[in-house]
């Protein structure tokens, strides 16, 4: 990155952190602050330059000053809480609990135009609340919903019930929310139908209507592809298609016995692996279990991006669109050099950026520096 352009965005970031722009003001407080680690990332030329961290401040005003003064491109606070959250090493910290975080992160998920990854991962924050009210126990109100700023959201649960969970503890819950560890015999001997009993087998179900929709030739050839599945039992299987699909409703642990419904089935086979990832809410693992993590701070801009990481009320998610209600930068032109054509969508309309000099909106020209896409001006 150019200096003009890290200059660029200095300047447009500290007018953020000092109130001059929308949005700006709207500070977040996690609770019992003092007993947070906080760190910054700065726009530096430098490639190497790290992460300054071991930092705590009493109360909002003392980091509002700091964010005024620093104008960071990245602001992150422990989920942990410490006993002593400025020591130099974990240990001397003593660390205390920590909230339990689920990311979503649309690298994960699909790949993509920024847009339609945007809309994509929203999908899965919708199954992700569903599983986490509706099948984990928690209320609505213990939710924490933030747009991250970049590519995907972050659900907070900071009470006091789940603080002291360890790390194992923290796997199975996003164990469970991505379908890990799924077992056909578990899947199909419960008598239970909801949950994932009810996902899995509903995956299977269309499995089956699709495979049976297909050629002879094409069945053969799909399911003989599988491991330990010859070309003979893949024909009988699908002359027998009917009659299973039949004994799949009425009782589904009929075929848990079955070679090719083993087969089908297997994590190894991708086509029905894919199906089952559907339901799933595909959070991200490391995230969840790791229990002294560093979260990007709500209220605070996105470096990668120049968005708000923005806390959402649940009952407004839907109306929610992240390049307009994350954007606090406006549409003043500004001249930037791409080094490809971009087409992007922002503040409700999407703009056309040719490779080489044009003229941009102050909230795009942003976005794409941040990005490592253009440069500011026409050098």
């Amino acid at each position: 990155m150019k200096p003009a352009t890290l200059e660029f965005l200095k300047k447009r970031f500290s007018a953020y952190y000092n109130g001059e722009l929308k949005g700006a003001g709207a500070v977040f407080t996690p609770t019992s602050m003092p007993q947070r680690e906080w760190g910054f990332l700065f726009f530096s030329e430098s490639v190497k330059a790290g992460m300054r961290r071991h930092l705590t401040f009493p109360d909002e005003s003392d980091l509002s000053a700091y964010l005024k003064t620093m104008s960071p491109a990245h602001v992150y606070y422990s989920t942990a809480y410490y006993a002593h959250p400025s020591a130099a090493t974990m240990a001397e910290k003593e660390w205390l609990g920590a909230d339990l975080i689920f990311d979503l992160d649309a690298d994960h998920i699909v790949r993509g135009a920024y847009d339609m990854m945007l809309a994509r991962v929203k999908e899965d924050l919708y199954k992700l609340i569903d599983m986490l009210t509706g099948e984990l126990g928690f209320s609505k109100h213990d939710l924490r919903i933030n747009f991250s700023g970049g590519r995907g959201y972050h659900i907070h649960i900071p009470t006091l019930a789940v603080r002291n969970f360890s790390s194992a503890e923290r796997r199975e819950l996003v164990n469970y929310v991505s379908g890990t560890g799924l077992s056909l015999d578990h899947m199909l001997s419960s008598p239970k139908a909801d949950g994932w009993q009810g996902r899995y087998r509903a995956a299977l179900a269309d499995e089956l209507e699709r495979i049976a929709k297909l050629q002879p030739l094409e069945a053969r050839e799909y399911l003989s592809g599988l491991v330990g599945v010859s070309e003979k039992s893949a024909d009988y299987f699908y002359k027998s298609l009917a009659e299973l699909r039949g004994k799949f409703q009425v009782s589904p642990d009929s075929l848990k016995d079955n070679k090719v419904i083993k087969a089908l089935t297997n994590p190894e086979n991708e086509v029905f692996h894919g199906a089952v990832l559907e339901y799933a809410a595909q959070a991200d693992e490391p995230v969840t279990t790791d229990i002294k993590r560093l979260i990007r701070h709500p209220g605070s801009l996105h470096g990668g991006s120049g968005m708000r990481v923005t806390p959402i009320p649940l009952e407004d998610l839907d109306d929610f669109d992240p390049l307009i209600d994350a954007v606090v930068f406006g549409e003043e032109p500004v001249t930037v050099t791409s080094k490809f054509k971009v087409t992007m969508p922002i503040l409700g309309n999407t703009y056309e950026v040719p490779e080489g000099t044009s003229k941009v909106p102050e909230a795009l020209a942003v976005f794409l520096c941040a990005r490592g896409i253009s440069e500011l001006g026409g050098a």
